[in-house]
């Protein structure tokens, strides 16, 4: 029971105990372990997962439409970022190479919002679309567990 109390996994103590994970369940439900407590705000807080650092660069790809928009609107960490990004041509459009820490990938999302809103074209919504659906990807390669 402590070992479930602990946060270990239900096939965890099945593979440990050499039996099915349907037993470890009923054994749990029997003695009320897998029950909430009456009063949720009192849950522990999980301490956070030992991870690599939030300033640890990451390497995405900036389309070409952001990347012309950041240069007009974005601040001055992020104008910089693009001046030293690498030009990658591909089609028609190109797309920037940005080495940064995920924090700054976010902010430049964050600062080209307006091309996803109603009155952006769909080349410039599925740009930042694009964008997001990366900065995404990377964070969930961070993240341990998946």
């Amino acid at each position: 029971m402590t070992a479930s109390r602990d946060g270990t996994a239900v096939k965890a103590l099945a593979r440990e105990h050499h039996v099915a994970p349907k037993t470890i369940r009923c054994a749990l439900d029997a003695a009320g372990a897998r029950q909430l407590p009456d009063r949720l705000d009192a849950l522990p807080v999980p301490e956070e997962p030992p991870g690599p650092a939030a300033d640890t660069p990451v390497t995405l790809d900036l389309p070409g439409l952001l990347a012309d928009h950041l240069r007009a609107v974005g601040d001055d960490t992020i104008r910089a970022a693009l001046i030293l990004g690498r030009i990658i041509r591909c089609g028609k459009g190109y797309s920037i190479r940005l080495t940064m820490p995920l924090q700054l990938h976010h902010a430049a999302l964050h600062q080209s919002a307006a091309l996803a809103a109603e009155g952006a074209g769909p080349a410039e919504r599925k740009a930042y679309r694009v964008y997001a659906t990366r900065i995404t990807a990377a964070q969930r390669q961070r993240t341990p567990g998946n």
